[in-house]
């Protein structure tokens, strides 16, 4: 009720020029040059008092503006609008004053890792605030108001400001806050301008801050000028542009502590600038209802990006500083603002005037005032590419984020996360976010890893299995569990490392834990240490393998053999079969495991689930692989051959296979089978053949219909590709 458009409408309704509505708006950057007395007051005083003091006179200084209406009345327009420009004067000067305290206070509220989100719900608090008294407002101003009622709402104001400065004085003290008042002010900017980086922020914050507060002031002047709304219709706008504002409020609290500051500044000013391109054409859509769609919208994109700007420089501004200088900068920050906004006001205003003395129409001056606003936007855009990241992710990667439904599904369950106090929501939670996997989640994440509640520990381990990317970070804290807490969580940890061979530091620990009593974290390893590819290893696992009697760690340890893939596993794996009544299921895996070290797996495997179903097939199924094969690839007899070479052509191996095969497999009958095999080795340089001559002979081996099949389907794949060559 005292600062922004309804100051604005009030100097128009009393019939003031845009280079005074310039100044009025000028007031309001202006104020941040009084900080550094605010500054001398903190090293004598509490800084929350001088906070709460200067607050309280701002509101009192606004007391003689309440008189204009009646000197306005009497005709006296001239001493109304004096009243106004000193009263705003006064009260912006008190607010530069108190605005010392704005940023270590905040600062000190915000501390943690949500500290952009806190920053980011003040914003929102102001302009849900905004939005409710622009909606007031506008209900109240209507087409023709009187200047009565301006002057019952500067009371108003009044009265509410002077109730929020006496809440003031209930905020806690910052820690060393009269400490930092002590320092140089020059000596600081001094050392912090040797920063390229510091110094880059600055200018591109002074940019951004010049367009943003040059746009939004002037935008109810262009309304009002060159659309020719009325004093109600133009305080409606207010409320969308205060919607914008809430929006993007929302959406950065969203967003801001999992993306990071700098892709945000750079995406909402460039949503500023998109903003200011239709009033560069200024449409004139020959409609009421039209035009105020076309207002509405337009004031709501503006400072949905403007406000976003603002909100995001002052957490980049946060990252960026040490907390030890952040009153001196604090106060450079504000002063560069105002200096922006200032500038921009006045410019905005002189510039107007003087296109409006060329004799141009409003609108035509208004398409000149926004093109120039948003090549200086291309400007900074350019510039903001040069910030530090200070962790944020990459402007891409932030773009993938903010038009992904799953990451922003898991930022807003994430956001749920940190406000769930009960345990059985926040496993349900969890649970969620393991079906909502994002990399932008993994931060959230990790605090629960060491939750002292297990079905917590165990979901969030869970949904970091799920994350398409892993830290370090989280690398650390999986380490951290597989190595602490056995039995419970340690192997979902272990499987988790063990996930890709990016997670070289946790080699020592998979390679220890494997001769661990947890047979879970034991097999894991396993696995985690075959996927790292971690051929030292190997030796220890065929070791406990042979050592443990344990069903689920023998399954775990035959897939890790599978995954190494080393022809030199298959005598350790063929051992598993000769033991007393080793169990189907693992008579299944084994099977499984040889025949994917010897890379026929993709065809055995359909090939052996019509076995199990039907081990009546068996034969039928190896002899068909055969006859394909020869029909495909003909054999051929061999011709010539001298009286020392025992060895066969292609046409008698394939018909030797095809006599020994039924023998082998319904009569366990494999002496023609291992001949054949021997007949192979000559054409063949692989491992398995000399292991499988013998294994066709060893009755604790073929007495197993599964271990058959394999043997004989291994043979009609390696009779096709002896056909083949």
């Amino acid at each position: 009720m005292l600062g922004g458009n309804i100051i604005t409408l009030y100097a128009l309704r009393l019939g003031s020029s845009s280079t005074t509505i310039g100044i009025l708006n000028a007031f309001n950057f202006i104020s941040f040059f009084f900080m550094p007395i605010g500054k001398r007051l903190v090293t004598r005083f509490p800084i929350v008092k001088v906070f709460g003091f200067a607050w309280l006179f701002r509101y009192v200084a606004m007391i003689p503006i309440l008189a204009a209406p009646f000197f306005a009345a009497r005709g006296r327009v001239d001493v109304a609008l004096t009243l106004m420009v000193i009263s705003v004067f006064a009260f912006n000067v008190f607010r530069g004053i108190g605005m010392i305290g704005n940023n270590p206070v905040l600062n000190e509220l915000a501390a943690g890792p949500d500290r952009g989100s806190y920053v980011v719900q003040i914003q929102i608090i102001n302009s849900g605030v905004t939005m409710i008294g622009s909606i007031s407002l506008a209900l109240l101003l209507g087409r023709n108001p009187p200047l009565g009622l301006y002057g019952f709402l500067m009371l108003a104001g009044i009265a509410s400001g002077i109730v929020a400065s006496i809440l003031i004085f209930k905020i806690p003290e910052p820690e060393k806050s009269s400490e930092s008042g002590k320092s140089n002010f020059l000596d600081t900017i001094v050392r912090n301008f040797a920063d390229p980086s510091f110094r880059l922020f600055i200018a591109v914050f002074f940019f951004v801050s010049f367009v943003a507060s040059t746009a939004r002031a002037f935008a109810v002047v262009y309304s009002r000028d060159a659309y020719l709304q009325s004093d109600g219709d133009v305080a409606l706008f207010t409320v969308f542009g205060a919607l914008g504002a809430l929006s993007i409020g929302l959406v950065s609290r969203l967003l801001v502590d999992r993306v990071g500051a700098k892709p945000l500044y750079i995406v909402y000013t460039g949503i500023a600038m998109l903003s200011m391109v239709p009033a560069i054409v200024s449409p004139d859509f020959g409609g009421a209802m039209l035009t105020l769609l076309f207002l509405s919208v337009f004031h709501f994109a503006l400072n949905f990006g403007c406000a976003g700007t603002e909100g995001v420089a002052q957490n980049y501004f946060f990252g960026l500083v040490k907390s030890e200088d952040l009153l001196d900068l604090g106060i450079l920050y504000y002063v560069v603002f105002g200096v922006s906004g200032a500038v921009g006001s006045f410019f905005g205003g002189v510039m107007l005037d003087a296109l409006e003395a060329s004799d141009f129409a409003p609108a035509v001056s208004f398409r000149v005032f926004f093109a120039v606003l948003v090549l200086l936007l291309i400007l900074a855009l350019f510039l903001q590419r040069g910030l530090k990241r200070l962790g944020a992710l990459p402007l891409r990667g932030a773009l993938g984020v903010i038009f992904s439904f799953r990451d922003l599904r898991a930022i807003t369950l994430l956001n749920r996360l940190d406000q769930i106090r009960s345990p059985h929501e926040e496993t349900l939670l969890l649970e969620a976010l393991h079906d909502a996997p994002s990399s932008v989640g993994a931060a959230g994440l990790l605090d629960r890893v060491h939750s002292p509640r297990l079905a917590i520990r165990v979901e969030a381990i869970r949904a970091i299995e799920s994350l398409p990317e892993l830290s370090p970070e989280v690398e650390a804290a999986l380490i951290s569990d597989a190595e602490q807490n056995p039995y419970t969580t340690a192997y979902i940890s272990a499987r988790v490392l063990g996930r890709s061979g990016s997670f070289k530091k946790a080699i020592p620990l998979l390679r220890m834990t494997l001769a661990s009593d947890d047979y879970m974290l034991a097999g894991e390893s396993m696995l985690a240490l075959a996927r790292q590819g971690d051929e030292k290893s190997l030796i220890s696992i065929e070791e406990r393998i042979r050592a443990s009697r344990n069903p689920r760690l023998l399954i775990m340890g035959v897939s890790a053999l599978e995954l190494f893939n080393h022809p030199s596993s298959l005598s350790c794996l063929l051992d598993l079969l000769r033991r007393e009544d080793p169990p189907p299921y693992l008579r299944d895996e084994v099977v499984l495991a040889i025949s994917g070290i010897l890379n026929f797996l993709d065809r055995f495997y359909p090939a052996y689930v019509r076995f199990l179903k039907d081990p009546s097939l068996g034969t039928m199924l190896i002899s068909d692989e055969i006859e394909a094969a020869a029909e495909k690839y003909p054999p051929k007899v061999k011709r010539g051959a001298g009286k020392r070479d025992s060895s066969m052509g292609t046409a008698e191996r394939v018909a030797l296979l095809r006599e020994a095969i039924p023998a082998f497999m319904d009569k366990s009958q494999g002496a023609s089978f291992a001949r054949w095999i021997h007949d192979m080795i000559g054409h063949s340089s692989g491992v398995a053949e000399p292991l499988f001559a013998e294994a066709a002979l060893d009755a604790d081996l073929t007495c197993y219909d599964r271990f058959r099949f394999l043997l004989g389907y291994w043979a009609a794949t390696l009779l096709e590709k002896e056909l083949r060559s």
